[in-house]
């Protein structure tokens, strides 16, 4: 497995947010498989230069540096399968979108999204509290704008 920073700064990421934590016991197995995965990933018989790792307990990343192989339709839902095969193993609804993650005193937190408003109005957290934009695409987005204070994310619209 390449190293994230190996990776070409236009790499392609997808992020796979579960809807609980996994349990730190699982964490070694749960990469082990994820290094497996991105080891073994081809796009039409080429190897991709990937890097895939497990976030703050719940966010399943995985990055392909396009620079040398394309990850075509095939490579992606072959990656689709391996999330929803971990999802299935360690009972994780791994597509969860209707919560959003959070950092409230280095601490991960998630609302449903219908509960933002009154979170906000309630004072849990302002316009200042960074939120995980899981769309973002490349790996520069990432490093950099994964997350972003409220008043510039995409969630506020539900506010």
């Amino acid at each position: 497995m390449t190293d994230l920073i190996a990776l070409d700064d236009q790499s392609r990421v997808w992020i796979y947010q579960a809807d609980s934590f996994f349990e730190e016991e699982q964490l070694d197995e749960l990469k082990a498989e994820i290094r497996h995965f991105v080891n073994q990933w081809v796009s039409h018989s080429h190897a991709l230069r990937a890097y895939g790792n497990i976030f703050h307990r719940r966010f399943l990343c995985l990055f392909v540096d396009e620079t040398q192989a394309v990850a075509s339709g095939c490579s992606i839902d072959s990656s689709v399968r391996f999330v929803n095969a971990i999802g299935q193993k360690y009972q994780k609804n791994m597509i969860e979108r209707e919560h959003f993650g959070y950092i409230k005193q280095d601490e991960v937190r998630f609302l449903h999204m219908h509960d933002l408003k009154q979170a906000l109005e309630s004072g849990k957290i302002d316009e200042e509290t960074l939120f995980f934009d899981n769309l973002v695409s490349k790996k520069v987005d990432f490093i950099n704008h994964w997350l972003k204070p409220l008043k510039d994310s995409w969630h506020k619209r539900f506010i």
